[in-house]
């Protein structure tokens, strides 16, 4: 997968993540993006390390997945800001 398709399917899993668990971030839409490129990679990753696959192509499995991560990390960093 592409840089542009990661990048794609973070603002897209970010913004699921956002909405799916809505709060006050501290930096806006920018940090929702970054949660959501990083979310997809940690969930691509864990799935991968489980055998679920992993985030290999703009789809429906790898978008839960992002998702999956995005919310993941999400929660992760309201606890710790």
């Amino acid at each position: 997968m592409g840089i542009l398709s990661w990048i794609l399917l973070g603002l897209v899993a970010g913004a699921l993540a956002k909405w799916i668990m809505p709060g006050r971030d501290p930096g806006g839409w920018m940090i929702t993006i970054v949660i959501g490129i990083v979310g997809a990679m940690i969930g691509g990753f864990v799935a991968g390390f489980f055998g679920f696959g992993g985030v290999d192509g703009f789809n429906i499995g790898s978008l839960v997945i992002a998702v999956g991560g995005a919310l993941l990390l999400l929660f992760a960093y309201r606890k710790l800001a």
